[in-house]
C-alpha cells in the first residue's frame, strides 16, 4: 500500500498531540507526588526531605516550559477547532498544574518554620485536607487522560468539600492562637499551609473546567457549589 504525504502529516499531528498529553499527565503525577511528599514531611518534621521537595519543583517548571514549546508546535501546523480547543486547555492546564507544584512545594517550606515549634496535633487535620487535594489531583489527571467531563465534573462539585473542611480547620486554628498566645506563631504556619493546599483544590477545579472544555466547547458547566467561608464575616 502506498502511503500518501497527507498522511504522514495526519499521524506527526496525532503523535505529537498524544506527547503533549503524556507530558501533562506526567507533569501532573510530579505535582502529586510532590503535594504527597510535602505532607509526608510535615508529619516526619523532617528538614532535609523538605529542602528537596523546594528543588524539585524546578523539574516541574522546566517541563511546562517543554510544554508551551511543543503547544507551538502545534499551533503552526494550522489546526482546526478541536485542535485549538486541545492547543488552549494545554497551555491553561499545564499552568495550573505549574501553580499545583509551587504550592506543594510552599507547603514543604514552611514546615521548616513548623518545625522550630513543639509538635501541634494540628498537623493531623492538615494531613486530611491534603488528603482530599492529593485525591482532586490525581482523579482530574484521569479525567483528562481519558477526555471524561463527567468525571472532570464530579471533580468540580468535589471541591466543597476540600473548601468546608479547610473552613473547619482555619476556624480550629484560629480558636486555638485566642487560647494559647504561645500557639500563634506555629498555627500561622499552618494556617498559611492550609491556604496553600485549599487553593491546589482550585487549581484541580480550574482543570476540571478545561477536560469540560475540551469535551463540550463552551456549553455551560453546571453550577458548582462553595464553601469556603473564611472570607464571609458572621
Amino acid at each position: 500500500m502506498i502511503t500518501q504525504p497527507h498522511d504522514h502529516i495526519v499521524k506527526s499531528h496525532d503523535d505529537e498531540r498524544q506527547r503533549l498529553k503524556g507530558e501533562l499527565l506526567r507533569m501532573g503525577e510530579m505535582a502529586a507526588a510532590q503535594l504527597e511528599a510535602a505532607l509526608d514531611v510535615v508529619e516526619r518534621r523532617d528538614d532535609k526531605a523538605a529542602e528537596r521537595i523546594v528543588g524539585n519543583d524546578e523539574a516541574i517548571d522546566a517541563l511546562e516550559h517543554e510544554i508551551s514549546q511543543d503547544v507551538m508546535k502545534l499551533a503552526l501546523r494550522g489546526p482546526m477547532a478541536r485542535d485549538l480547543r486541545e492547543i488552549l486547555a494545554a497551555l491553561r492546564i499545564a499552568a495550573d498544574i505549574e501553580r499545583i507544584g509551587d504550592y506543594a512545594a510552599n507547603v514543604a517550606k514552611r514546615s521548616m518554620a513548623l518545625n522550630l515549634s513543639p509538635p501541634l496535633p494540628h498537623t493531623r487535620g492538615l494531613s486530611a485536607l491534603g488528603a482530599l487535594a492529593v485525591q482532586q489531583a490525581r482523579d482530574v489527571f484521569v479525567a483528562y487522560r481519558d477526555d471524561d467531563a463527567v468525571a472532570a465534573q464530579r471533580v468540580r462539585a468535589r471541591d466543597a468539600d476540600l473548601d468546608a473542611q479547610y473552613t473547619g480547620l482555619f476556624r480550629e486554628l484560629l480558636t486555638y492562637m485566642m487560647e494559647d498566645a504561645r500557639s500563634i506563631t506555629p498555627c500561622t504556619h499552618l494556617l498559611f499551609m492550609a491556604k496553600n493546599i485549599e487553593r491546589i483544590g482550585d487549581h484541580a477545579t480550574n482543570i476540571a473546567e478545561n477536560v469540560w472544555f475540551l469535551v463540550h466547547g463552551d456549553d455551560a458547566l453546571p453550577p458548582r457549589d462553595k464553601r469556603d467561608e473564611t472570607n464571609t464575616a458572621t
